[in-house]
Formats: structure tokens, C-alpha cells, sequence
């Protein structure tokens, strides 16, 4: 019987563009059914107590920048730790995942673009012209732009939010598996261990 796992994430996040090629791997070779589920972080943050990056002191985001150069080196990636676009509004291209997802398409692709645009590419993923692009890029229809602004589009974006409280997730990339969060790119080895051994979730 396939497994689940609910993938939370945003297209702003550092961590889930470093995670995402890897963790896809891991689902796939596991034969495990991916949920994506776009979340707008600065709610997220906001509503488990986290802060959004300018307000954290200095130390923390200086470290921050140590461990994306760590974690580029490691991964064997290229992309800017300060990239021109950034920060976002990812409302858009978040919902532009859940519009695909709506219309019947194949997420990852398109979140694999929307995520390089932002920490590979330096383009603006707010934009709705630049978003036009990339659809065009992948053959996907133009029309998933007005969908991503559609009403039903956004009670998705707010329902996945209120999972991810629900969840105990609090940042992106999260990766829920059998209710038992595994929070950070950093901990993808760990989803592997848990999927391979077939052992019940942890929990608190």
C-alpha cells in the first residue's frame, strides 16, 4: 500500500528549493504519494511563533547565510543567497501551484521552475508577466494565472495553512509522514530511515 506524505513549503524558502530535487527522490524511490502544500510563511510564522527573517537578530540571520553556503556546497548546487527578487510576495506563485494542481497538472515541474526563477535564475516570481513566461516554458496554459487568483484557489491556500497548524508544522520545507513532522531539507536522510523501516511515527 503507497504511503502519503504531506509536503509543506513555500516558494520562498531557501531550504525548500535545496530540498526539493532530494526529497522527490526519496518519495519516488519509495513509491510514496506526494500531497504539495503551498503555505504563505508569514502567516505560518506568525501563528507558531516564529519570526520572519529581518526581525531575527543579527546572529541568526548572519548564520543563516553560513548555512545556505554550507548546504550549496553540499548539495552540489548553484544559486545566490541574496538573489535580486527576494524577499517575495510568494502568494502568487504559491497559488499558481495550487491552480496546476486544481487544472490536473503535475506540481513538481512547475515548482522546480518557480523555485529556480527565485534562487537560481534571479527572476521575479511575484510578477504576473514573469509567471506568464514560465507557464508558456513548460507548456502549461496561461489560463492557470486567473485560477491562482480565483476564490477557490485561496481557500486552498488558507486550508493547507490551517493543516499545517494543525500539523505542528512551522516552516518550509516540511514533510509530514504519518502525522510525524520532519521539518528542514536537513532531515530528508531521516524521512528515508522512517520510510525504508516501516516503524510507527514518533511522537511527543
Amino acid at each position: 500500500m503507497s504511503r502519503s506524505i504531506d509536503y509543506y513549503f513555500s516558494i520562498v524558502s531557501p531550504w525548500a528549493f535545496i530540498g526539493h530535487a532530494p526529497f522527490l527522490d526519496v518519495a519516488r524511490r519509495h513509491g510514496a504519494r506526494v500531497n504539495f502544500r503551498p503555505v504563505f510563511l508569514g502567516e505560518l510564522f506568525a501563528d507558531t511563533g516564529g519570526l520572519p527573517l529581518p526581525r531575527r537578530h543579527p546572529a541568526r540571520q548572519r548564520y543563516r547565510l553560513v548555512e545556505l553556503k554550507r548546504w550549496r556546497e553540499a548539495r552540489g548546487i548553484d544559486f545566490h543567497v541574496s538573489p535580486a527578487h527576494w524577499p517575495l510576495d510568494a502568494k502568487h506563485g504559491d497559488r499558481l501551484v495550487i491552480a496546476a494542481q486544481i487544472a490536473g497538472h503535475d506540481a513538481a515541474p512547475l515548482i522546480a521552475r518557480l523555485i529556480s526563477g527565485v534562487w537560481q535564475r534571479e527572476e521575479d516570481m511575484a510578477d504576473p508577466a514573469t509567471l506568464a513566461e514560465v507557464l508558456a516554458e513548460l507548456g502549461l496554459p496561461a489560463e492557470l494565472l486567473e485560477m491562482a487568483a480565483a476564490d477557490r484557489t485561496a481557500v486552498i491556500y488558507q486550508a493547507n495553512h490551517d493543516a499545517a497548524v494543525e500539523a505542528d508544522v512551522f516552516g518550509s520545507p516540511a514533510y509530514v509522514l504519518d502525522g510525524e513532522v520532519f521539518w528542514g531539507q536537513d532531515r530528508i536522510d531521516l524521512l528515508d530511515r522512517a520510510l525504508s523501516s516501516g516503524r510507527a511515527p514518533f511522537t511527543p
